[in-house]
């Protein structure tokens, strides 16, 4: 799936779609806090980007290298 990244609004919005698809609540993600994963969803234009990329591959909208 790809999405226009116009925004970090835009890319809290496809991980959210993409959790709420696969049933996924925030708290299985396991990778980040719930609070983190909530203000990223929200399109908080402060989150960490790293942190935030580990979120989208735990959504399975990316694939990271090793």
């Amino acid at each position: 799936m790809q999405i226009p990244v116009t925004s970090v609004a835009a890319v809290g919005a496809a991980i959210r779609a993409a959790r709420k698809a696969g049933g996924v609540r925030q708290d299985d993600l396991g990778v980040v806090s719930h609070m983190f994963l909530r203000d990223l969803e929200q399109g908080k234009e402060t989150v960490q980007f790293g942190r935030a990329l580990k979120v989208l591959e735990a959504a399975g909208l990316i694939e990271l290298d090793p």
